[in-house]
């Protein structure tokens, strides 16, 4: 399916087909801080929109380098070359930059500003082609999908169903409108020795400046 077919498709999710999906399988965050760490001696990589690093960077005192990084895959083995994606950055033992615990409960110190895919996560939405990209799925219903999550299967409110499916039908549309961007804004860089990120306003440097 064409991207944009399928972005009329995230487009007309209704809300409370979501809504009832995400009932239906259950969620409440327990803190435990999984989704936020890096696992198995693998980082943590959560994708974060251009927008989106610049809405923490109004919010906090960090610059884009203490927020974002680029996307390790597609790198090559000496981590240049080109990638299409922001990832959240991370500490030196792999969790995001802005994780914290205490007490045996994970915190977000930028929770009011995090990214769709953490305001979203455990869920995600099956649309066309789209393949696993939070890891393979262990619940569904209808195009909802659940991935590896311990507060899953516990009880939610309607209230907090219904802002989870706004939360996730806004972050389908977004991850089209940024791969179509990507798609039409990319021409191959040839710069070796360097990294490129290509994201929908064209390619950056890994500071976030234009090239």
């Amino acid at each position: 399916m064409e991207l944009e077919a399928e972005l009329e498709q995230a487009r007309a999710l209704d809300e409370r087909e979501l809504a009832d999906a995400i009932e239906s399988i259950g969620f409440e965050c327990t803190r435990c801080g999984h989704c936020c760490k890096g696992m198995d001696g693998e980082e943590h990589t959560a994708t974060v929109f251009p927008d989106e690093v610049r809405e923490i960077e109004s919010e906090t005192e960090y610059d884009w380098r203490d927020i974002a990084r680029p996307m390790p895959f597609g790198l090559d083995e000496d981590g240049t070359g080109e990638t299409f994606e922001w990832a959240l950055q991370t500490t030196d033992c792999g969790d995001c930059t802005f994780y914290r615990e205490a007490d045996g409960q994970g915190a977000c110190t930028v929770h009011e500003d995090r990214p769709l895919i953490c305001q979203t996560y455990p869920f995600s939405v099956a649309i066309g082609g789209t393949t696993e990209p939070m890891g393979e799925a262990v619940d569904r219903e209808g195009i909802v999908r659940a991935h590896e999550c311990e507060g899953l299967g516990r009880d939610i409110s309607r209230e907090e169903a219904e802002e989870l499916a706004s939360a996730l039908k806004e972050r389908a549309v977004r991850e089209l409108e940024e791969a179509i961007g990507v798609r039409d804004n990319y021409t191959p860089t040839d710069a070796p020795g360097e990294i490129v990120v290509h994201d929908s306003e064209g390619p950056k440097h890994p500071d976030g400046t234009r090239r």
